[in-house]
């Protein structure tokens, strides 16, 4: 770095749950994963000197490892060394909290970004004595959760007054999309506290490869990705293939193809297949791997995300970067990614809308398929990449402390 360039800031990112270096696919391994890691790898790239922590989840692993980007990833002993839910982790913050307090006490950062809640009332904790501002990403809220999944919800009964102690508390909140700023509000969080930032995709991974749109002799092909889990809404797209005829059904998530006749969700989305019968055009691929899934992407003819709440909801982000246009349920995240009309079609959650009719009528247009993938993929290049999301975090970082932004300068 030339010395006409700014100092370099000390970022310090707590993600209790969620480790940059986890194989995803896992039950709590996912979207949080992917987003610190290459949030810390941009920064790190740009300069910055980032420490990620978060919990030591098995016995071998060392207590500090440097990723290939320059981003230091330290395994905090609190609570057993073992794979543990992230629903009953809430007891061992206090532990991590002081193990913070501590290692900071010797170099304290410029900025502690802390990622899910539990990570937010760790991280105040560590940062607190020292005057160190905390910035805080939700990545998904207890309120939303409670409302949508009710005595199905698992989360610690706490959960909701931790978040909203944990929002007075930071300096900064980051909220993914201006679904979430209204409920942060009602949460009685301060609005001027709050800046949005949505979530990234990399557009160089995720593009169109070319040849993987198949001809038209054969069925026309819709897509579904995601966790195996009800809320997705992976029953409402089979039950919506019954009315369209000539297509089929591919249902990317959940574990490996050969554990998944043991997945509940995988057994009941096979009845309702069955029961609409579409079962023969319906197909569960199980987990698909990163590498995997810009060729699948670009090989659909629509990608259906039918959540029934959604904090902020990657897979059109995925889907529009490589040119797939996209159906999605009108939630969360969804409605300020998708534009209506412009790069797919939002629709309502409500389960009497008539999905069929609305994918029939989209896979009779090709032109205007084609408009919307177009479409899609601008708008991933204008506002999605990590580097967009970089510059949007460091912008609040500095409105917090003194880290300089250092917007465009790649180490």
């Amino acid at each position: 770095m030339s010395p006409s360039q700014p100092t370099a800031g000390r970022v310090a990112m707590v993600s209790e749950h969620a480790s940059p270096l986890a194989e995803l696919g896992g039950p709590d391994a996912g979207g949080q994963n992917v987003y610190v890691a290459q949030l810390a790898g941009r920064l790190a790239r740009r300069g910055h000197e980032v420490v990620v922590y978060t919990r030591r989840d098995g016995p071998g692993l060392p207590e500090r490892v440097t990723t290939p980007d320059g981003v230091k990833v330290v395994h905090v002993p609190a609570g057993p060394p073992a794979p543990i839910s992230k629903d009953e982790l809430l007891p061992y913050m206090p532990e991590f909290g002081a193990w913070l307090a501590q290692e900071w006490a010797a170099g304290p950062p410029d900025v502690v970004h802390a990622h899910f809640w539990m990570s937010g009332m760790a991280a105040v904790a560590g940062a607190r004595a020292l005057g160190v501002p905390v910035v805080q990403t939700y990545h998904a809220l207890g309120t939303v959760k409670k409302r949508y999944q009710g005595a199905a919800d698992t989360s610690p009964p706490q959960r909701v007054a931790i978040e909203s102690a944990v929002g007075r508390e930071c300096g900064g909140i980051i909220a993914t999309c201006e679904d979430e700023v209204a409920e942060l509000i009602a949460m009685g969080l301060p609005r001027d506290r709050i800046s949005v930032v949505p979530c990234g995709v990399d557009p160089v991974r995720f593009a169109p490869v070319a040849g993987a749109r198949r001809s038209r002799s054969g069925p026309r092909r819709l897509l579904s990705v995601g966790r195996l889990v009800p809320r997705k809404g992976f029953d409402r797209a089979i039950r919506a293939l019954a009315d369209v005829p000539d297509a089929e059904l591919l249902i990317a998530g959940g574990p490996e193809p050969a554990l998944l006749g043991a997945e509940p969700e995988a057994e009941r989305l096979r009845a309702v297949a069955e029961e609409c019968g579409v079962d023969d055009r319906v197909t569960l691929l199980g987990g698909i791997g990163p590498d995997r899934m810009p060729r699948l992407m670009s090989g659909a003819d629509l990608v259906l995300s039918l959540p029934r709440y959604e904090p902020f909801g990657i897979v059109p982000v995925e889907a529009m970067a490589c040119c797939a246009p996209v159906v999605a349920t009108a939630v969360g995240g969804q409605l300020d990614t998708v534009v209506d009309d412009v790069t797919g079609l939002l629709v309502p959650p409500a389960e009497d809308h008539d999905l069929g009719a609305t994918i029939r009528d989209l896979l009779d247009d090709p032109a205007r398929l084609a408009r919307y993938g177009a479409a899609g993929r601008r708008r991933v290049l204008a506002r999605y990449t990590w580097d967009r999301v970089a510059d949007g975090v460091t912008r609040v970082y500095g409105a917090v402390s003194s880290v300089p932004s250092l917007s465009g300068v790649v180490r």
